[in-house]
């Protein structure tokens, strides 16, 4: 989970050329959006709708096809006894239920039920957790008096909590650990113990590549260790710790699964770029930073040994508050995925100028190591109880769909009475019925995609054009719409979001759609689906 959250000209092609109604352009000057269904044609990965620790009612709703069990916790977790330890997120607590695999396992029967699958985190990390109750890494009883103490597991005695401390001196200070305190709730990690994970589920659920387990993830945000799971790994993650740490465990995967998919390192853009830790950092190494170094040595492995460790580069991502933030500003922050010229009005602007997201990730993997996918396994965008944290969502989904992104999965998800719920049912079951955004993008384009946002696909089973067009602004917007490529049906179904109905989207009147094209308002602050069946 990420600490720096704060918050919560298309062509002519043959086939049909509907042409824009002139209706609405004096109100609505330079708000035209363009379909082109024959150009900018793409498979849309269904891997880019995943959630980690999805509502059960939510996932069964929209089918969810991907659910990741990974997070802080994940680290150091022991499969033999199911067990881990929550870190500095909650006072090095561990946590257990002694029987092997239960957790995870679970979560893949649950998937079973709904169609999905699971992507699970491997520890890569030097130890795990050895205990199942409620203990601790920083007992009061062993370490003393410290900065906070857990409030609620361990009993107070004399008016002293006895346990369960922070790993902080009552001033501030960090603790240190030696390897026997370590050793007290821990034992050493080993690529033998996680290989052996990979071959007790490929038993029991089959391999991946018969429909078991999706996809394996290095560790969690590894970068991040030294905070964390400061108790283990006080210091800064190196660059050949990484490369060589990865290498170890990815390679013991594949032993147990060959056909295993291995992503990683899980972490943020922050620690990829970054000068790295001395004797081990850009310095020792040609001046790379550690996402490029990874990528190309784990591509030396690959050409030495034959053998693929890594299939998707990932990143974890949170917008970070901006100077003077606004529900705008929230909205405007989803061009950080794309956009070449968006810098934030923040601490990562000015340190980085614009992020551009995925297309980077995209060109390091291009002269790095051809061949690996790209993925965000762990982002955040807003609210999921809100309006603004709907509209962002929903834009965010229809970006990664544009921008071919290969697997993404949404940490703290919504309910499925939650508002943000919509955004998935927008892509994933509209009308109730199961019905979905279509699975091959086409190049749909906007003339202020920052006001008026499209997302435009084709359906393969029944060739039918699917819009998603997300109005941001306060008010509401006409716009004319032309399509290219595609031969309508005389009428269009819509659904739509909006404030007013939180838990559903509402079905209106259909849409007319002639040889001239046709013209819609769009209201403010809203969702809209369209779904035009192809003329036969």
């Amino acid at each position: 989970m990420n600490k720096y959250r704060n918050f919560g000209p298309a062509a002519v092609c043959a086939g049909l050329f509907i042409t824009a109604l002139t209706a609405g352009f004096a109100d609505s000057p330079g708000l035209e959006l363009t379909v082109n269904v024959a150009l900018d044609r793409h498979i849309i990965s269904p891997n880019i709708y995943g959630m980690a620790y999805a509502d059960p009612a939510l996932a069964k709703e929209i089918s969810l096809p991907l659910a990741r069990w990974g997070g802080d916790a994940t680290t150091r977790y022991n499969w033999k006894i199911d067990s881990s330890n929550a870190g500095d997120d909650w006072f090095f607590m561990a946590n257990g239920s002694g029987k092997p695999s239960a957790g995870p396992d679970k979560l893949i029967e649950s998937a079973k039920g709904w169609g999905g699958r699971v992507m699970l985190t491997i520890p890569i990390i030097d130890y795990i957790s050895s205990v199942t109750g409620t203990d601790c890494s920083f007992p009061v009883s062993v370490f003393g008096q410290q900065q906070k103490t857990n409030p609620y597991v361990h009993p107070i005695v004399n008016g002293q909590q006895t346990d369960a401390g922070n790993g902080r001196t009552p001033d501030g200070k960090v603790i240190p650990m030696t390897k026997d305190q370590i050793l007290r709730t821990n034992i050493l990690n080993t690529p033998q113990i996680q290989g052996d994970w990979v071959r007790y589920l490929a038993s029991k659920f089959g391999p991946t590549a018969g429909g078991g387990v999706a996809m394996y993830e290095m560790d969690n945000e590894p970068g991040g260790w030294n905070n964390t799971h400061r108790d283990l790994h006080p210091g800064n993650l190196g660059h050949d710790e990484l490369v060589n740490k990865t290498i170890s465990y990815a390679a013991a995967a594949k032993a147990a699964d060959p056909t295993a998919l291995i992503v990683g390192p899980g972490d943020f853009m922050n620690h990829y770029q970054s000068d790295g830790v001395p004797g081990d950092g850009k310095a020792e190494h040609g001046g790379l930073g550690q996402g490029n170094y990874y990528l190309k040595q784990l591509h030396a492995y690959d050409v030495q040994h034959g053998v693929r460790l890594l299939d998707y580069f990932d990143e974890h991502f949170y917008p970070t508050a901006q100077d003077g933030q606004t529900d705008d500003t929230v909205l405007e922050s989803t061009r950080s995925l794309w956009d070449t010229t968006y810098v934030e009005k923040n601490w990562i602007g000015k340190w980085q100028g614009p992020i551009n997201l995925i297309p980077k990730f995209r060109n390091w993997v291009d002269q790095y190591y051809p061949g690996t996918k790209v993925s965000i396994s762990e982002y955040g965008w807003g609210d999921v109880k809100t309006v603004i944290g709907t509209l962002a969502e929903a834009d965010v989904l229809g970006i990664f769909a544009r921008e071919r992104l290969d697997m993404a999965c949404l940490f703290g998800p919504p309910k499925a009475g939650d508002m943000a719920a919509n955004a998935f049912r927008v892509y994933r079951n509209y009308d109730g019925q199961g019905s979905r955004f279509g699975d091959v993008y086409v190049q749909s384009t906007s003339s202020n995609q920052a006001s008026l946002a499209i997302y435009g696909s084709q359906r393969t089973k029944d060739k039918t054009l699917t819009l998603v067009v997300i109005n941001k602004t306060e008010t509401d917007l006409t716009s004319p719409i032309s399509i290219t490529g595609f031969k309508p049906s005389a009428k269009a179904a819509e659904y739509q979001f909006t404030g007013g109905n939180p838990q559903g989207l509402s079905a209106l009147p259909a849409q007319t759609i002639t040889n001239s094209g046709f013209t819609e308002t769009f209201p403010a602050r809203s969702i809209t689906l369209i779904a035009i069946p192809q003329k036969t």
